[in-house]
């Protein structure tokens, strides 16, 4: 929303958004049919061109409608208007993961204080051998993504609140998408491996020694860390399976994503 509108059109662009995302969520606009054009809107309602581009430029935002070449505002399927969307294509390949290590950053730190707040000894033993399992892949000329999400997923367990490894398994294709990303480019300098070994260990070590605040630090500074190596790829690792998996993520709508699993 443009913060140089007069009050009284962001009033009309508020009522008017809600009241074209209550005719499109009850079916009065259905799937793939079009919007009337911006020029029947201005005279339909009695509002400026201005404001019925801040209302389609919500619709879209929210997810109800996308603009089609040749074919105008086309309305979506309002089922997955809640759609959390990480990101659109672009030219910042970049940007997809960013926003799913943001997600995780918050999730990652509370999931490690709660596990060692609560572990047990068979999660500490799961934990510690998903850790070892993510080396054993490496050595073995593996990309280790199925081992660092397994890792995870054992910390998520220990915290003792199903929701959270319930939630990880929903989300895991993007997951391993991120997570794929990451690896790669770590894996292509010896020192970044190493920083990303130790900052596992770190959260490892913190759970066991059942230190939340420590544990919760850990896993925050991970995330950052591994926001910061991403930041910093230069642009020619935007290439190949990095690419498709930066465009997946992209693309990505969790709320699709949760469906899915269930």
């Amino acid at each position: 929303m443009q913060t140089n509108q007069p009050a009284n059109e962001r009033t009309l662009s508020d009522r008017l958004t809600d009241m074209l995302a209550r005719e499109i969520r009850s079916g009065a606009y259905p799937v793939n049919s079009r919007l009337p054009t911006e020029k029947f809107m201005t005279e339909e309602y009695g509002v400026s061109r201005t404001v019925v581009r801040e209302v389609l430029s919500r619709l879209k935002s929210a997810g109800l409608v996308e603009t089609r070449q040749g074919s105008g505002t086309v309305v979506l399927d309002p089922a997955s208007s809640d759609a959390f969307r990480l990101g659109r294509p672009d030219d910042d390949p970049a940007r997809g993961v960013l926003r799913i290590i943001e997600l995780r950053r918050g999730l990652e730190g509370e999931m490690a204080a709660l596990a060692a707040a609560r572990r047990s000894k068979q999660d500490m033993l799961r934990i510690n051998r998903a850790l070892a399992a993510i080396d054993n892949a490496v050595e073995l000329d593996g990309d280790g993504v199925e081992e660092d999400l397994a890792f995870h997923i054992a910390i998520a367990q220990a915290t003792g609140n199903p929701h959270y490894p319930e939630l990880l398994g929903m989300l895991t294709r993007a997951l391993k998408d991120a997570i794929r990303v990451t690896r790669g480019n770590e894996a292509r300098q010896a020192q970044l491996a190493e920083d990303v070994r130790k900052e596992h260990e770190a959260i490892r070590a913190a759970i066991e020694a059942q230190d939340s605040e420590a544990a919760r630090v850990a896993a925050f500074r991970h995330m950052s860390s591994t926001a910061q190596r991403i930041q910093n790829v230069d642009t020619e690792y935007w290439k190949g399976a990095s690419s498709a998996a930066a465009g997946r993520l992209a693309r990505t709508r969790l709320a699709a994503e949760l469906r899915k699993a269930k």
